[in-house]
């Protein structure tokens, strides 16, 4: 595994972004483990974290993007830290551009809040994780429907490697078939397991032969095999 992930997997832990335990998901799937990016509070935590997203982004899909568009909630600090980082890393302008839950009638009106998304625009979409490819049935409608714009692809940071809505490829090959663009990860899954199963981190072995099994239980029902 590369190292960037290893530290990756180890940086999730470390912020109690990643857990394990029972845990009931927005698709109504009951999941031995959980991703929240909500739980990314600090500047530290939020910097690298851009950092680990703007890499991902610039390895997937290059620089011939203008906006970088994360849905609500949790997909605004998201795209603004990337962005930031982008701006850093790579000396690139992206702007960012989030969406409200409802529809602001009064000063800066309308759906969107940070830079509107315009004819012309190429968009990479980001979330914190995709399960079963549902959220994408709320967002892409938004974007598309803001102008001729081309949404270029989908960067999550971790791939659950879950079927999607249609139960018979992952979320995120039913995301390229469903609307046309590629979704990648950060890491997936099964690199997560591979290293944290019976390996310690500070000083605890977070997922022992009894997390493996009911993680293996899982997959058998809603997985998929990693492409």
């Amino acid at each position: 595994m590369e190292a960037y992930k290893q530290e990756f997997i180890n940086f999730m832990v470390d912020c109690q972004v990643l857990k394990f335990g029972d845990f009931t998901l927005k698709s109504g799937r009951k999941s031995p483990f959980f991703m929240n990016a909500g739980a990314y509070v600090t500047g530290t935590q939020l910097m690298k974290l851009g950092e680990y997203y703007a890499k991902a982004i610039h390895d997937n899909f290059g620089d011939d993007f203008d906006v970088l568009f994360g849905p609500a909630y949790k997909g605004i600090p998201l795209s603004v830290a990337t962005t930031i980082a982008y701006a850093n890393l790579y000396g690139k302008e992206i702007r960012y551009c989030s969406n409200r839950k409802e529809v602001k009638d009064h000063g800066d009106t309308g759906i969107l809040l940070g830079s509107k998304i315009k004819d012309g625009d190429r968009v990479v979409m980001i979330e914190d994780v995709t399960t079963s490819g549902k959220s994408m049935e709320e967002t892409v409608p938004i974007v598309k429907g803001q102008g001729n714009v081309e949404i270029v692809g989908l960067m999550v940071s971790l791939n659950r490697m879950e079927v999607g809505l249609g139960g018979k490829v992952s979320a995120l090959d039913e995301i390229r078939e469903n609307y046309g663009f590629e979704a990648r990860a950060i890491v997936s899954m099964a690199e997560v397991v591979e290293a944290l199963y019976n390996q310690p981190v500070n000083g605890e072995v977070l997922i022992d032969d009894a997390l493996k099994a009911r993680i293996d239980e899982y997959y058998k029902q809603y997985g998929v095999k990693e492409a």
